[in-house]
């Protein structure tokens, strides 16, 4: 499968940008800064206040793709703006580390712990970022249809956005399987590869949902309970979630 360059491909409309994502913290961060506040200034200015009459087209500005289909196949309520949350995913890597380092040095003031933050998702490479790029698009695919409104139309939308930004018939086998699959976050919480691969999981989750939605936000508790993530660090990721944008 070509997972990994399907994932790249949406951090990068998330970042709304052409270039890759830099391999640092503070590259992963400044690349998605100003990238989003275009989007999410673009998406204020045309939503005119929100109303579902507004007209937007979603995948123009998103510049199409799965992203799009994701965060956009609920119509209105996407468009609100407090669900758009694509700075966590245009520096996820970052992002979930920062977050981790974070909750650890609040809660023992100490610099958190041992693990050393080289296995981001940005930085790894090869068979390691082909498992994890699948782990994080399940995890996206799950939360998109936590409420339980995707229907059969938007599935073929989802699937062919990820056809035609270049996934080959593996992996376009593999999504069509995962829209499909019950919702079980216990199973996806055990594909997770590593602590930072638990909460990167988490992360591209909270980008998608809606936590005002009680379905959404049932999803997010019981994935964060699964992948053994503390309330100190889901609330950390979440805060950086709406920090990103």
């Amino acid at each position: 499968m070509n997972a990994s360059r399907i994932f790249q491909q949406i951090m990068k409309q998330a970042g709304g940008q052409s270039g890759s994502q830099g391999d640092s913290q503070g590259d992963s961060q400044s690349s998605s800064g100003s990238g989003v506040k275009d989007v999410v200034d673009g998406l204020s200015r045309q939503l005119g206040g929100g109303g579902s009459g507004s007209g937007v087209d979603m995948k123009s500005l998103l510049g199409g793709g799965a992203l799009g289909a994701l965060v956009g196949s609920k119509g209105g309520r996407r468009m609100g703006g407090k669900a758009l949350k694509y700075g966590a995913i245009a520096g996820v890597g970052a992002l979930a580390w920062k977050a981790w380092k974070s909750s650890q040095q609040s809660s023992s003031g100490d610099e958190g712990g041992q693990e050393d933050g080289n296995d981001r998702v940005e930085v790894l490479d090869g068979d390691v970022q082909e498992r994890r790029s699948l782990e994080l698009l399940k995890a996206m695919i799950m939360a998109a249809r936590a409420d339980g409104h995707i229907d059969e139309q938007e599935q073929a939308l989802i699937s062919g956005q990820i056809e035609d930004m270049g996934a080959d018939e593996e992996l376009n086998r593999w999504v069509e399987q995962t829209l499909e699959a019950p919702l079980d976050a216990e199973a996806l919480a055990s594909e997770a590869d590593s602590p930072q691969a638990a909460r990167e999981m988490y992360l591209v989750s909270v980008a998608v949902v809606d936590e005002q939605n009680p379905m959404e936000r049932a999803w997010l508790d019981q994935l964060g309970s699964a992948l053994g993530l503390g309330d100190d660090v889901t609330a950390e990721l979440e805060r950086q979630a709406q920090q990103a944008n």
